[in-house]
């Protein structure tokens, strides 16, 4: 799975960034920012805890 900033989240949680391993929280539906160090690949998902999307 691969998503960049700017693109809308499928599913809720948290972004991995694939150069540095930032994590962004993400709701369902909302833009995807770019990770806390500017980088803007996303390179896997994990659901956020009690989230079962």
């Amino acid at each position: 799975m691969t998503a960049k900033a700017g693109e809308k989240a499928q599913k809720t949680g948290e972004f991995h960034c694939a150069k540095c391993g930032e994590k962004v929280s993400v709701k369902q539906g909302h833009k995807i920012p770019k990770c806390p160090h500017g980088h803007t690949e996303f390179g896997s998902r994990t659901e956020e805890p009690g989230n079962k999307s």
